[in-house]
């Protein structure tokens, strides 16, 4: 599956290979390939962060609205 993304990653940079290279090279990778395979892996963590990130973020929320529902029915108590 990521060996497919990678290959039609490269294939979609047209233009902008010589430039990926350039910068695969400068950052001490050996190909192109192993450039965009950690490019990849380093996305994933980054969306898989993310979503652990928001699931905190609601799981709070609900807290807070359970807690909110315990305290009183009115705003002033």
């Amino acid at each position: 599956m990521q060996k497919e993304l990678i290959l039609e990653r490269i294939e979609n940079l047209r233009g902008r290979k010589p430039y990926e290279e350039k910068k695969a090279a400068k950052l001490g990778f050996v190909s192109l390939y192993k450039y965009l395979e950690d490019k990849i892996s380093k996305e994933a963590k980054a969306l898989e962060a993310d979503q652990a990130h928001k699931t905190k973020v609601k799981k709070a929320i609900k807290t807070k609205a359970v807690a909110k529902k315990q305290t009183g029915s009115c705003s002033c108590c």
